[in-house]
């Protein structure tokens, strides 16, 4: 037997104010989104803002429906419409909010597992990291370089 120890690394920012301003308007663009989520199931609301290296910026905000596995969340919404849209381009930056009608948000909510799949995958395809920005509704902002801080040992293509 051996032992794999797997280390992330996380930079943490007090507020979007600490944030350059690039990333700064990226995250408002996020909160704006978010605001216009479909969540009347939940009550829990996610924006996400994607940075295509050709500039554009995509938007997305979570989808449910009354059959849950029906809806989509914030940042698979940004990433189809992203891949679809512009299947060249290469997405740079990734931010992401939460908030919930019933509980403040103060604490940063990272991607959900499948989100993280679908992350992975354009980040193995583009073969260049993804940063990636979140946040609850106020407060800290954390950020990680690529995926892989919040999906190690990722499933790709070339394990088909």
């Amino acid at each position: 037997m051996k032992e794999i120890h797997i280390t992330t690394t996380f930079e943490v920012f007090n507020s979007i104010s600490d944030l350059s301003e690039e990333i700064q308007t990226l995250m408002q663009q996020a909160i704006e989104i978010r605001r216009k989520a479909y969540a009347p199931y939940s009550h829990f609301k996610v924006g996400a803002a994607i940075l295509l290296d050709n500039g554009k910026i995509v938007l997305g905000s979570n989808q449910e429906n009354a059959a849950y596995p029906s809806g989509l969340c914030a940042e698979r919404v940004a990433i189809y419409q992203a891949g679809a849209i512009y299947p060249d381009a290469k997405m740079l930056t990734i931010a992401i909010t939460a908030a919930s009608d019933s509980n403040p948000t103060l604490s940063p909510i990272p991607p959900c597992g499948a989100c993280r799949q679908s992350i992975s995958e354009y980040e193995f395809k583009q073969v260049t990291p993804i940063e990636i920005y979140f946040m609850g509704e106020s407060g800290e902002v954390f950020k990680s370089n690529s995926i892989s801080n919040l999906l190690p040992l990722s499933f790709n293509k070339t394990s088909l």
